[in-house]
């Protein structure tokens, strides 16, 4: 069985510079320690808000380090400098709007602002990139929304199998007949 690698990526102008220290993507990486109990591998990165920075990061993290799974967070609402979505949609295949559609629908739940975030998820090759909001808060709300798509998601792409840990997260896996 192989090891899952998963890229973890915080786009961030102050967190890159040192400014403050990245919670958002620790707070992935504790996600998803809780959730899988397969083996896997993070790559985790944090970037400043240069679109052409966050386009070379994913994709060297799924064309050169073979990331079944790579979870942007921040830069995904109005401000000007928010264009993770944009280099998402450039280096992806196909677009898979439905997980941004159930985040905000999710995110409403909490607050009226959900509208203003712009979080999308598309694939290339047989990767799927997932864009979170920038607050760890945010970001469990959402994953907890999400995540029970994406190990099926992985294994019609012919990606690693991801075990989870029910207690946590339960995946939908149809029957096999």
């Amino acid at each position: 069985m192989s090891i899952a690698k998963i890229g973890i990526v915080t786009v961030s102008d102050r967190a890159s510079a040192g400014v403050y220290e990245d919670k958002s993507g620790k707070a992935i990486i504790d996600t998803l320690h809780e959730y899988l109990t397969s083996e896997w591998e993070e790559i985790y990165q944090v970037i400043p808000d240069e679109q052409k920075v966050i386009e070379e990061t994913i994709i060297n993290m799924v064309d050169n380090e073979n990331c079944c799974l790579v979870i942007t967070t921040g830069g995904t609402g109005p401000a000007k400098r928010d264009v993770t979505p944009e280099a998402t949609e450039a280096v992806c295949d196909r677009m898979m709007p439905g997980f941004g559609e159930l985040m905000r629908a999710e995110s409403l739940k909490f607050v009226p602002t959900a509208i203003l975030s712009r979080q999308t998820a598309g694939l290339r090759g047989s990767s799927l990139i997932v864009n979170l909001p920038g607050k760890p808060k945010s970001i469990r709300e959402c994953l907890d929304a999400v995540f029970p798509a994406i190990p099926y998601c992985i294994d019609i792409m012919e990606g690693p199998y991801l075990e989870c840990n029910e207690e946590f997260i339960k995946p939908f896996r149809p029957k096999k007949k």
